[in-house]
């Protein structure tokens, strides 16, 4: 079983819909696959079609009410399960003092109660904000991919990524290794995409995967029916792409 956290402090790069279309991905190739929304926004739960008044998330087990297993929930899409969001789960961080101890308590929760399950990926789709929450799912990962945006900040929130990763090795004994940046929202009309695309290679060369995501109308379009984009349209541009970025995610881990 390998935990995969897709993070980015800076929102709007990609995310969600990198942690959706991933899992969708893997379980179309055969892999048990574990989708875990810890975004209180709670935006993979709708995207893959449940509303977020389903009454389950994580809030009631990290508050001890309920067990793990008991807020995962089936999907329509063979081989991929949920454990989904609402708004109570921003509560926790509000009830939780923060301390070097409860920086690994996703960690140790989700490798104990998933222990005896088939799960070959879990994938947590962290939050967009740094706070207890984006912690812990990171830390609960063995790898992280970081999503960016093909925009003129790009490298400036990659910058603070990897000081969050730095600080993060001073308090917890298994930090998480970056798998690869992803580069999304790639529009080949604008010189300024191509800048960025170019100056990330250039100064991360080896943590970057060589698939782009684009910027379509039908990635963007495919949340707003509860679809991944493997349903909602398997031939778009950006079905191939997330096809092709999840080859090279199952290669990098070879």
């Amino acid at each position: 079983m390998k935990f995969i956290s897709i993070a980015n402090q800076k929102g709007g790069v990609g995310k969600t819909t990198t942690a959706i279309n991933l899992s969708a991905c893997l379980a179309e190739k055969g892999f048990s696959t574990l989708l875990v929304d810890v975004d209180p926004q709670s935006n993979a739960t709708s995207g893959v079609g449940f509303s977020i008044d389903s009454g389950k998330s994580l809030y009631p087990v990290l508050t001890g009410e309920k067990k793990l297993q008991e807020q995962i929930i089936s999907t329509p899409y063979m081989n991929l399960e949920l454990i989904p969001s609402n708004l109570e789960l921003a509560n926790w961080e509000n009830e939780t003092s923060e301390g070097p101890d409860s920086f690994s308590l996703f960690r140790k929760l989700f490798r104990h109660s998933l222990a005896n399950t088939s799960y070959q990926y879990v994938i947590l789709d962290c939050p967009p904000a740094l706070g207890l929450l984006m912690v812990n799912s990171m830390v609960a990962a063995d790898w992280l991919i970081i999503p960016i945006q093909c925009e003129y900040y790009a490298l400036e929130g990659l910058a603070k990524m990897f000081r969050l990763l730095e600080n993060l090795k001073k308090f917890v004994p298994f930090p998480p290794s970056i798998l690869g940046i992803l580069l999304t929202m790639y529009d080949s009309r604008t010189n300024l995409c191509q800048q960025v695309v170019e100056d990330v290679r250039k100064h991360i060369p080896d943590l970057v995967f060589n698939t782009i995501i684009p910027r379509t109308v039908r990635l963007a379009e495919a949340p707003s029916y509860g679809k991944p984009i493997t349903l909602y349209d398997p031939s778009s541009t950006g079905c191939v792409s997330y096809r092709k970025f999840t080859l090279e995610f199952l290669e990098k881990l070879k």
